[in-house]
């Protein structure tokens, strides 16, 4: 009887947050996948359905192919900096004697992660700037003027300034969380490796590397979540432009709803955007329970 009531009450205790996560979540998802079989019309109000036709579409869109591949890049140049740049860069700090040297380094790397993204965004579109920025001005500086240009206002410049703005927002913070996985390596280990003449390239790659696996996948799965989530860097710095050019899946899936007042049309890019990033968080739960289970 009492092991009846204890689960009952434990049920009891469990039921507001089962509603509030049905509430925001999963009705949510369950109406925008009904709206997405719309043709919508918000401002009139006119809804017709028109089943699997939205997602049809999408395979014939331009815009949102070219949205997913600057997702794909985002996400390819975020693992090289964000993952293994980072971790580069950490083994380095750490392998400096002096700790005041250390903490500082740490700190200088993990400053600019603590700006928001549009704030990040609106320096850097300033940075950017042709006539006044001080790229430009920098390479003009020292003989570079041929390479000045409108950073942000050519299709084959844009994507890769913001990329490039985002990177540095970002590459501190995963440079933090591989030092302090570092960190946790036993120092017997690397001393005994320096002890069988193990030079510190050999170490990185045979002691520091191996034992901190967990962290940088981990790190590597977040890092490419994150980069099909992208919005705020690319609304602040280009809204999408120029022609589309630096549209991602969430920029794009904003402008066909809010702008083009196409919210059929939208709600299918938000589905595929959800099923994208369902598929890496249920990698990333597979990869912490096999770590759990090596471990």
């Amino acid at each position: 009887m009492r092991a009846i009531v204890r689960r009952t009450l434990g049920f009891a205790w469990v039921v507001p947050a089962l509603v509030l996560v049905g509430v925001f979540v999963y009705l949510p998802l369950a109406q925008n996948l009904w709206f997405s079989t719309l043709e919508w019309d918000i401002y009139s109000g006119s809804r017709e359905y028109i089943g699997l036709d939205n997602y049809g579409r999408l395979l014939q869109d331009p815009v949102f192919w070219s949205s997913f591949g600057n997702n794909l890049l985002y996400a390819a140049v975020s693992i090289a900096v964000q993952v293994f740049g980072a971790l580069v860069l950490a083994a380095l700090i750490e392998s400096i004697r002096s700790e005041r040297w250390r903490r500082g380094l740490r700190a200088v790397y993990f400053l600019p992660s603590a700006i928001s993204l549009t704030v990040a965004g609106l320096l850097f579109y300033f940075v950017y700037e042709p006539s006044l920025g001080p790229l430009n001005h920098l390479l003009r500086s020292v003989g570079l003027g041929e390479l000045a240009q409108a950073w942000l206002g050519q299709e084959s410049t844009a994507m890769n300034a913001i990329i490039a703005m985002s990177q540095w927002q970002g590459f501190g913070y995963s440079t933090l969380l591989f030092a302090v996985a570092i960190q946790r390596i036993p120092a017997e280990i690397h001393g005994a490796a320096a002890i069988d003449g193990v030079g510190p390239i050999r170490r990185f790659f045979h002691v520091t590397l191996p034992l901190v696996r967990e962290m940088t996948g981990l790190m590597a799965i977040v890092t490419v979540s994150g980069s099909f989530q992208v919005f705020n860097e690319v609304m602040v710095m280009t809204g999408g432009g120029p022609n589309n050019s630096t549209q991602v899946l969430g920029t794009w899936l904003y402008r066909s709803g809010f702008v083009r007042n196409d919210f059929g049309y939208a709600a299918a890019i938000a589905t595929v955007l959800f099923v994208i990033t369902l598929g890496i968080a249920l990698l990333q739960l597979w990869f912490t329970h096999r770590r759990r289970v090596e471990w």
